[in-house]
Order: structure tokens, then sequence, then C-alpha cells
């Protein structure tokens, strides 16, 4: 077996907050004394040794750094935040309140949380695990006030110039002479309103002192030196304080060992800052990953070269996936999503779920987590390139719960203190026949793509151009490297198909095959069977409804 480097990358995404908790009550909008609330201490060595096990390579325990929460900690020298600007009871991952803090939900032990932290990480890497943790980047909480600052760090916004809607040095964006005034109601149930003077712009980019419901309200926009209100002009000499500021903050978590960054919303934070940051960094810790969060297809290549080592494909294969699954597109289309990166291939990072998406086995995506197998099928076994798990997706988890803040919409909560249903039910071994069987697919692709050399080093060689005849609901490809060849072939129907795969003779010439009758192994059933491999002729063969097949010879 291959050196772990060697392997294909597989991140299992954890929120850390939800993961280990088992407590059932489920109270919508519930605190955490009533709903309970997971602890890094959730991941210990078994637990850990059994996602190792599983297949992964890398945990990223999403909602690391301290954030904005309703929970009050100010016995133990954390400000309180204001309800009015904190989603839910339990808050966003992604309002961070200090950067170079824990959270404290997620410490057994609050006046120890960097220690537990230090010792999850630990514990990890002894798992023979890697840990990436989120970056955010782009916004923070409204109320930010670092608490555990270095010595000689300022605070973000401790010297700007509020006067200012726009000055290269100031650390955010504001609103001169305008109170904040949002759509909501400044008190939220509190005896003084939230108030902030002047206004400061919102993270997703609005600029006025207003935002709406649907806007990041909680958040407000760092200032990297771009000037939005003249129309995103840069002005990045000299080098702006947020871009100083932001270094020190990934040097601080880089130096706590950690394997790799996810970086939030990476391209609303200009590419140059990234291009300057990486490479100092990278001169330190090489091997450290930067996984970028773009959603812009044009954008993909400007921030490769800036240094993030992976990006997600989202709007081009997840996209098309989804389609397919449900049966929205063709499983042709599934050729032009791969063709439209290869060139940057290795650094696409596919998924079929994460926090921000639905859950595919709920009633807005599949409502079957059986349904999206031969996507799972493709998105391990196409590439050499990474691909990201999300917890509970392996049990068909359908994310249905009306927690709170968040509302029935398919998606896991980021905002409430909760439990997931199939992780607790996985943990007492009260799984389903259909959710175990669903689990054991997942375990025994991963580790298919995981030690397979072909799937690892080898090449790809796309069979749809002369199968259009399987182009509304299967898809086929091979891998081949020098010890292995596989013929993939998936079903996305929702009844059996007998196929007939044709294998041309540009693939015989290309991966160097030798034509006549092979013995080939299943590699999902273990059945073996004689195929007869001959240029421009077909193979016949039977692929189960949400399924398919994968032969080895």
């Amino acid at each position: 077996m291959a050196s772990n480097q060697a392997l294909k990358p597989i991140i299992y995404q954890v929120f850390t907050r939800l993961y280990g908790n088992r407590n059932t009550t489920r109270k919508p909008d519930g605190t955490i004394e009533e709903n309970g609330c997971g602890k890094m201490a959730d991941f210990t060595p078994t637990v850990l040794k059994h996602l190792r096990e599983m297949g992964v390579s890398h945990v990223w325990f999403t909602g690391v750094i301290r954030h904005a929460m309703q929970t009050d900690y100010s016995r133990y020298g954390i400000p309180r935040q204001h309800p009015a600007v904190v989603k839910g009871k339990a808050g966003s991952p992604y309002a961070i309140c200090d950067y170079y803090d824990v959270d404290p939900d997620l410490a057994v032990n609050v006046g120890k949380r960097m220690e537990e932290f230090e010792r999850l990480v630990a514990r990890t890497h002894r798992a023979g695990l890697k840990v990436i943790i989120d970056f955010v980047p782009n916004h923070v909480a409204r109320q930010y006030q670092g608490i555990k600052n270095p010595e000689g760090v300022s605070d973000l916004g401790a010297d700007d110039d509020v006067e200012q809607g726009f000055s290269p040095q100031n650390n955010f964006y504001y609103c001169p002479g305008q109170d904040f005034t949002p759509y909501f109601d400044l008190y939220h149930g509190e005896l003084f309103p939230y108030a902030e003077h002047p206004a400061k712009a919102t993270g997703n980019d609005h600029f006025d002192n207003a935002p709406g419901r649907n806007d990041w309200y909680e958040t407000v926009k760092l200032n990297y030196g771009v000037d939005y209100y003249a129309g995103r002009i840069g002005h990045f000499d000299p080098i702006p304080s947020t871009w100083k500021k932001m270094l020190d903050i990934l040097m601080f978590w880089a130096g706590k060992d950690i394997d790799g960054f996810r970086c939030d919303m990476a391209e609303m934070v200009p590419a140059e800052f990234w291009a300057w940051a990486t490479q100092q960094v990278k001169a330190k810790y090489p091997d450290l990953l930067f996984i970028g969060e773009v959603y812009n297809p044009q954008e993909y290549r400007h921030y490769i070269a800036s240094g993030f080592d992976w990006l997600y494909d989202k709007v081009g294969m997840y996209d098309t996936l989804r389609d397919v699954i449900c049966h929205h597109r063709r499983s042709a289309e599934i050729t032009q999503a791969w063709q439209q990166t290869d060139d940057i291939r290795q650094h696409m990072l596919y998924f079929l779920e994460n926090h921000d998406e639905q859950r595919m086995a709920s009633d807005f995506f599949a409502a079957n987590g059986q349904k999206g197998v031969p996507a799972l099928i493709v998105s391990l076994m196409l590439g050499q390139n990474p691909f990201m798990l999300y917890a509970g997706e392996e049990f068909g988890e359908r994310g249905m719960d009306r927690e709170g803040f968040s509302g029935n919409d398919g998606r896991t909560t980021i905002f409430d203190y909760w439990s997931v249903d199939t992780l607790c039910r996985a943990a007492s071994n009260e799984l389903s026949s259909e959710e175990q069987s669903l689990y054991e697919q997942h375990c025994h692709l991963m580790t298919i793509a995981r030690k397979s050399e072909a799937v690892r080093e080898g090449e790809m060689f796309d069979l749809m151009y002369v199968n259009q005849h399987l182009a509304e609901r299967q898809y086929c490809f091979l891998r081949h490297s020098e010890k292995e060849t596989l013929l993939v072939v998936v079903n996305f129907a929702d009844e059996p198909a007998m196929v007939d795969v044709v294998i041309p003779q540009h693939a015989f010439d290309y991966l160097k095959l030798k034509e006549g009758d092979v013995e080939a192994q299943d590699l999902l059933t273990g059945e073996v069977a004689t195929l007869q491999l001959n240029a421009d002729a077909a193979v016949r063969m039977e692929i189960p409804a949400r399924g398919g097949r994968i032969y080895q010879f």
C-alpha cells in the first residue's frame, strides 16, 4: 500500500459543534443547556481511528475559531454579544469575533479551550489524519473584539479613521455620520438596543447602513485596500493594514501544527492578497494547504496562481451531478463539467454535500441518499483530485429539521444548538438496514479510491463520445495504470440497465491495452466475470439501479 501522502485525498467535514452531540431533545431555538453541544473531546482516538478506517485522510473541523453567539460566557472574560446581531442561539461560525481564540462551546474546560484544541490536533495526527480549519478572511462579527491578541497585535479597526468611507489603511468600510439601521428590531429582547455609529459595511458587499433580511447583516466587511465606492480600484502599495493583520492570523494558526485552511468566500478577497500571503505562509510551512471557496469559474486559474492548492468545484461538477441525480440533465453532461477544468483538474475539490448545500436525502434534493451513489462513484473515481464528504452524508442524513433560526430547508443547521439524527443513531448502532448499506458503500468506495493505483496515479479515458446510446442515464470511463485497468460504469436510472459499453480503438492505442478475453473482478461486489475486450466492440453488462460496476482487470 502506498504512503499516506500518495493516497487520494478525502476530506471529512465535521461541524464540530454538532458532530459529537448525543442530546436528542432538539428543542427548536433551544439553548446549549437544553439541546447540548458537541465538544472537541468527542473526537477520541477511537473515533478518529474509525474515520481513518473509513478512508478519510483529512478532517475539516468546521467552526473552531471563536464566533458570535448568544450564550453568555462573560464569567470567563469573553465579551457578551448582543443577540440582535447574532443569527441563532449558537451563532454562525462565519461571524468571527476573535481570530486568536477558540469557540468556548467546544471546550470541556472553557478556560483551557486553546489547550483542548492543541490536544485535538495532536490526537488527529496520531490517528494518521490531517487537520483542516476555517479561515474566514472576508468578514467578521459586528462586535469583533480580540481578547486573545498576541503581544503587539492591535485589534481590527482600532486605528481606523471612521470619518472615511474608504481608506486603504482602514480595516473596515464605513458609512460616515450614519447609524446602523437594519430591517430588524435592534433590541431583540434586551434592555438596550444594539448600536453602531458610524455604521460599517456588511459582509456580503452591502455598502450602506441598512442591510436587509437576506444580507449577512451579522457581519462587517473587511477592507483589503479595494475601493468599492470608486469602482473596485485596488490600493495595494503600501501594503494595507488588513493584509498584515490577516497574515499574522494565518501564521498563528499554522504554528498550531494544523495542515491546512479552508478559506471562506476566498473570491471576495483580492487575489493579490492571496498571492502575497500564501507565498509567505508556505515559505515557513511548505506543506500547508489552502482550499478556496471560489464560485466563479472565470477566476479559478487566477486563484490557483495566487497560491490555492484546491478549489471547490461547485458551479461545474457539483451543479452538474446534482442535476443528473435528479434527472434534470443528461449524464453525458458530466464530460463537459470535467473538461471545463481539465487543465487544472488536480486542483478541483469534488463534493456532493457540505454545510452550505442541501442534504442529498432531503426532500429538496433527491429524497434518498442511495440515489447519489452513482455520483459518488464518479466523484471518487474520475480523477486524482480530492473529494469531500460531509458528516452524516454517508448515512443518508436528511437534514429535514426545523432547528430554530435555520428553518426546514434541507440543510443541517449552522446557527443552532442541535444534534444530527443519523450521527446519534450510528453511535448507538440504531441505523436502518438501508442506512447501514449506504454507509458500507461509502466506506468501500472511498477505500477503493484510496488504494487503487489506477485511481491514484493512472490516466482517465472518457468513453462517452462513443457511447451516446448511454448519454441519458449512464456514464462510463476507464482508469488505467501500469498495474491495473478499471472499467467504471454507473447508472443514474431508477431501474437496472443492460448496457453495451463500446471501447474504441483509440483507447486501446492510448492506454496500450491488449485485446482478447480478460478475467475481471467487480470491485463493488467481488463477482468475477470474463470480459471480451475488442477495439470498437461492446462489453455487455447489467448495472443495478442507482449503482455501478467497477471492473478491475
